[in-house]
C-alpha cells in the first residue's frame, strides 16, 4: 500500500470518527429505555408510588403495621419518591434504603414544598407578586433552591400558579394574584429560580406547576370545593401560566388539583392530562396527585372504590400517586387485567425516571447529602438580605395623606400598637414548612434597631388558642382588657404606628374565610386609638386583600406589609423611615366587602354598562360603590410619577410599538411599575375591558424622565375561543398605560 494511500485511509478514519454517533440522539431517553427493559411491573409500578415520611430513621426499623409495609416496600424498590423527609442525615438514610436493598436500586427523589424560602423566609409567594420584580422574584426562588438542597432535598411542589380572584380562598397567598399575564410571567421566573440553568446541578430543585386546573375558581372561596367555569375563562385565564411554565422555563412536574373539572376529577380528566398537556403542550415531565386526590374521587361520586380510582387516574395520564395508594395496591392487578394496558405504565414511569436522571440522581444518589454544604448555606448572610430586599420590594403603600411618611428619623414619641407588632412568628406567614417558629424580626424589633423612640403596647390579643396547623385559630372576641393601656399610650405620643391584620395561619391552604374584616377585636382597637390621636399609621400584616373601607375613609396612611418572612421588621422598618421609597403594586384588588367578590379589574363590559345619565338600569349596587377599594396594580410612592407623550405605532401587521414617558415629579428617586392594558373592542368572543399586557419597572432619579416602550405582538393580541383555539383577529383596540389598572393614558390603533 502506498503512502498516499495509507494517508487517505487515515484521513477516512479520521472522517468516520467525526461522524454523528448512531446512538439516540437524546442520550437520557435511551437510558430510561435500558431501566425500564429491566423491571418488573411491580418494580414500574413502585416509581409510581410516593409516601410521605413515616418513621424516625435514627431508630429502629418499623416492627409492623403500615410503617412496616412502606419501609418494606421502599426496600422492595416499590417506592419512587418520598415526601417530608428532609435533613442530610435523614434523607442519605432513606435514599440508602432504596439503593441499597432493591433488586435495581433506582435512587428516590425526594420532595417538600419549599414554598417561600426554606429556612430563610421570604414574603409569602402574593406578597412576592406585589414587587413586580421578575428578577428578585426568580432570585427568591433561587435561593430557596440552594437551602432546600443543601437539606437533601431535590423537588419542590411549587410554584401555585394559579389564578384567583376570590379573596376569601385561604390559599390566594401561595399564588401571583387574580391576573393571568402577571401570574405566567412570576410562575415562570420561580421556576427558572428553582430549577436553574442546569438542573443535574446540587444547588437545583425539580419544580412543579400547581394545580391543574382551576383549583383558584373554587365556588364560595371554600378550599377543596367545587369549581364550574367555562372553557373560554380556563383557556384564556386558568391555563396560560401552566403553559409558560413548559414553553418558556421547562417545568419538570405537574401536580392535579383537587377539584373537578366539566364534571370530572382533575386527577382523572383525560381533556387535561392526555389531551391538554401531554398531547397539545407535548409535555415531556410527570404529573403527581396532590395528596390522596386520587382517593378522593370516591367521595366526589366518580369512582367506587381504591381500585377503580387507580385505573381512572392512571389511564387519564396521573403518573404518580401521592398518599392514596391506589397504584401501590391495584395497578399490577389491573395490568394483568387489562383494564390499564402496559405501556401507559411503561410512559409513566419514564417520565419519573427521565427527571430522576436529568437530576443526576443515577450518578450519584447521594449529591445532595453534603453536611457541609448544610451547614454553610442554612441561613446564609447572602440569604439573609436577598430576603430583606425581596420584603422591601413586596411592601405597597395605599394611603399617605399630607405626607405622614416617611416619618423623620428624629421622630420623637412613637406608640407601636398591635398584637402583631412584637411577634416573631406570624410574620412568617403559612407554608413555611422548614421554617423555624419565632425567627423573624418583629416590627417593635425592626424599629428599635432603627433607634426609634418608641413604645409598646399590645392593645388586644388576635388570637387566644394554639397555633399549630391544621387546628382551626382561636380568635379574641372577649378579652378587651388592653385597650386602655393603648388608648393612653396613643394619647400622650405624637404619632401611632399600628399593626393589625391576620394571623401568618389565617391564611394558606384549608383557611378560607367569609369576612375579610379585621379578625377579632382589632378594628374596635383601632376606633379607640383613632379617637384620642388620629395621626395613626396602620401596618397591614396579612396573607389576602382585606376589607378596610373605614380605615381607608379615616386614616391619613396605610402600608400594606403582607407577611414579609424572615426579615419583616427590618423591611417595615426602612420603609416607614424612608431608607426604602416603597414601589409595590396590588396583585390583586381589595374589594369593599365580600359581596364584591369574585372581584377582578379584566371584567366583561355587560350588555349595560354604566354610561352618564344612567339611573338604575344598569350592574351596580344600590347600597354601596361598585368601584373596589383598591383597584389591581393599585400602590403609591413616596415620590410622585407623571405620565405623558403616549405613542402608538403600528410597524406590521401583528406588531405595534407603544412607548410613554415618564417624569419623577417628586424630591426622592423611586421606581415605578409602568402598566399596559389593552382592549379588543369587537371580537368573536367577548373581550374583557382591558387586560394587563406588559409592565416595566424603572427607577428614576427625582426630576428626571424616562421612555418607556413595549411591543404588542399577535401573542398579546390574540386569545383563545371555548375550544381552546388560539386566534388573532385584526380589528379596533384600545391601549392604555399608566400607574394601575383604573388611571393612566389613552390611545388606539387598528390592525
Amino acid at each position: 500500500m502506498t503512502r498516499s494511500v495509507l494517508f487517505g485511509v487515515f484521513v477516512l478514519m479520521i472522517l468516520v470518527a467525526c461522524q454523528p454517533s448512531q446512538k439516540p440522539t437524546n442520550d437520557i431517553d435511551q437510558k430510561v429505555n435500558d431501566l425500564l427493559s429491566k423491571m418488573t411491573l411491580e418494580e414500574k409500578v413502585g416509581q409510581m408510588n410516593q409516601y410521605t415520611g413515616f418513621y424516625d430513621i435514627t431508630g429502629p426499623a418499623p416492627a409492623d403495621g403500615d410503617a412496616k409495609n412502606k419501609y418494606d416496600h421502599i426496600k422492595s424498590g416499590l417506592v419512587g419518591s418520598m415526601l417530608n423527609v428532609r435533613g442530610v442525615s435523614e434523607v442519605r438514610k432513606m435514599q440508602q434504603l432504596a439503593v441499597d436493598s432493591s433488586r435495581l436500586g433506582i435512587p428516590m427523589i425526594f420532595g417538600f414544598d419549599v414554598i417561600h424560602g426554606h429556612k430563610t423566609l421570604s414574603p409569602i409567594p402574593l406578597a412576592e407578586a406585589a414587587s413586580w420584580d421578575l428578577e428578585a422574584i426568580e432570585k427568591s426562588a433561587r435561593i430557596a433552591a440552594v437551602e432546600a438542597t443543601a437539606e437533601g432535598l431535590n423537588w419542590t411542589f411549587a410554584p401555585m400558579v394559579d389564578i384567583s380572584r376570590d379573596p376569601r380562598w385561604g390559599r390566594v397567598m401561595e399564588g401571583a394574584g387574580e391576573d393571568t399575564y402577571l401570574g405566567s410571567k412570576i410562575g415562570v421566573a420561580r421556576v427558572r429560580g428553582f430549577q436553574g440553568d442546569d438542573l443535574s446541578a446540587v444547588n437545583t430543585l425539580a419544580a412543579c406547576a400547581k394545580h391543574f386546573a382551576a383549583y383558584g375558581f373554587v365556588e364560595g372561596g371554600r378550599d377543596y370545593n367545587t369549581v364550574d367555569i367555562g372553557t373560554a375563562t380556563l383557556y384564556n385565564v386558568v391555563l396560560p401560566p401552566f403553559k409558560a411554565a413548559i414553553e418558556e422555563a421547562n417545568v419538570r412536574t405537574f401536580m392535579n388539583s383537587f377539584n373537578i373539572i366539566n364534571g370530572i376529577p382533575s386527577t382523572a380528566s383525560n381533556f387535561l392530562l392526555r389531551d391538554i398537556l401531554k398531547g397539545e403542550w407535548g409535555f415531556d415531565g410527570f404529573v403527581i396527585s396532590d395528596w390522596s386526590s386520587g382517593a378522593e374521587m370516591i367521595a366526589h361520586g366518580y369512582a367506587k372504590d381504591l381500585e377503580q380510582v387507580a385505573e381512572l387516574a392512571a389511564n387519564a395520564g396521573s403518573d404518580m400517586d401521592m398518599e392514596s395508594y391506589s397504584f401501590v395496591k391495584h395497578l399490577v392487578n389491573l395490568v394483568n387485567s387489562g383494564k390499564v394496558k402496559e405501556s401507559v405504565v411503561d410512559d409513566a414511569v419514564s417520565r419519573v425516571l427521565r427527571v430522576k436522571f436529568e437530576l443526576g440522581l443515577f450518578d450519584d444518589p447521594y449529591k445532595y447529602c453534603d453536611e457541609e454544604r448544610e451547614k454553610e448555606m442554612i441561613y446564609h448572610p447572602d440569604h439573609m438580605a436577598a430576603a430583606l430586599d425581596m420584603a422591601k420590594k413586596s411592601i405597597v403603600l395605599l394611603k399617605n395623606e399630607n405626607a405622614l411618611l416617611p416619618l423623620s428619623k428624629n421622630q420623637k414619641k412613637i406608640a407601636l400598637i398591635g398584637d402583631l407588632a412584637d411577634d416573631k412568628d406570624s410574620p412568617l406567614g403559612n407554608w413555611r414548612m422548614a421554617g423555624e417558629s419565632n425567627t423573624a424580626v418583629s416590627v417593635l424589633e425592626g424599629l428599635q434597631e432603627f433607634g426609634a423612640d418608641v413604645s409598646f403596647a399590645e392593645g388586644v390579643k388576635l388570637v387566644t388558642g394554639p397555633t399549630a396547623f391544621p387546628i382551626e385559630l382561636e380568635v379574641n372576641t372577649t378579652d378587651k382588657s388592653g385597650i386602655k393601656e393603648a388608648v393612653k399610650l396613643a394619647k400622650k405620643s405624637d404619632v401611632v404606628v399600628m399593626v393589625l391584620g391576620e394571623h401568618g395561619l389565617h391564611s394558606g391552604e384549608a383557611r378560607s374565610r367569609s369576612d375579610l374584616n379585621l379578625p377579632g377585636l382589632q378594628q374596635e382597637l383601632l376606633e379607640e386609638v383613632y379617637k384620642v390621636n388620629q395621626n395613626i399609621v396602620l401596618v397591614l400584616m396579612n396573607g389576602r386583600p382585606l376589607t378596610i373601607n373605614w380605615a381607608d375613609e379615616n386614616l391619613p396612611a396605610i402600608i400594606e406589609a403582607w407577611q414579609l418572612g424572615t426579615q419583616s421588621g427590618k423591611a417595615i422598618a426602612q420603609v416607614l423611615f424612608g431608607d426604602y421609597n416603597p414601589s409595590g403594586k396590588l396583585p390583586m384588588t381589595f374589594p369593599r366587602n365580600v359581596a364584591h367578590i369574585p372581584v377582578y379589574y379584566n371584567q366583561f363590559n355587560s350588555g349595560r354598562p354604566a354610561r352618564e345619565g344612567s339611573a338604575i338600569f344598569w350592574p351596580h349596587y344600590m347600597d354601596q360603590s361598585h368601584e373596589p377599594l383598591y383597584p389591581f396594580g393599585y400602590g403609591l410612592s413616596y415620590s410622585t410619577f407623571d405620565y405623558s407623550n403616549l405613542k402608538v405605532n403600528v410597524t406590521g401587521p401583528e406588531n405595534v410599538e407603544v412607548s410613554v414617558t415618564v417624569q419623577n415629579t417628586g424630591d426622592v428617586d423611586g421606581e415605578e411599575v409602568v402598566q399596559l392594558y389593552i382592549h379588543d373592542k369587537v371580537a368573536s368572543i367577548v373581550r374583557p375591558v382591558k387586560e394587563l399586557k406588559g409592565f416595566n419597572k424603572v427607577m428614576i432619579k427625582a426630576g428626571d424622565k424616562a421612555e418607556v416602550n413595549f411591543t404588542l405582538t399577535k401573542k398579546e393580541l390574540g386569545f383563545y375561543n371555548g375550544t381552546g383555539e388560539f386566534l388573532f383577529e385584526p380589528g379596533e383596540f384600545d391601549v392604555m398605560v399608566g400607574s394601575n389598572s383604573t388611571d393612566g393614558l389613552k390611545s388606539s390603533f387598528e390592525l
